[in-house]
């Protein structure tokens, strides 16, 4: 994993441990997150990958769910947080997500 340019060793070291998942988490994250990949961080921006496990999926149509891809947003942007240098990230009040379209599951 890239190391932050300009940043301290308390952000990286805590984004170290997000993406080992060290930090102590809820199961809901764990359950939403778990193969989630960080590809690339620099100051305010996370790259990441993501392979859409059945457990994520509706039956019926092999799709990613609308509520996971929520959380995905909300718990992705927490790590961008993280990611500017802040070492707290709050709880999100209100989030909106536009779908374009659906994410099929391989």
């Amino acid at each position: 994993m890239a190391k932050l340019e300009g940043g301290s060793k308390d952000v990286d070291e805590a984004m170290e441990k997000w993406h080992n998942g060290s930090l102590s988490h809820r199961l809901y994250d764990v359950f939403t997150v778990a193969g989630l990949r960080v590809e690339a961080i620099e100051p305010g921006r996370l790259l990441c990958s993501f392979m859409v496990p059945a457990r994520l999926t509706s039956s019926a149509s092999n799709r990613m769910q609308g509520g996971a891809v929520a959380s995905l947003v909300d718990l992705v942007g927490s790590a961008v947080i993280f990611a500017g240098g802040s070492p707290v990230t709050g709880v999100s009040l209100d989030i909106t997500v536009s779908y374009l379209g659906a994410a099929r599951a391989n």
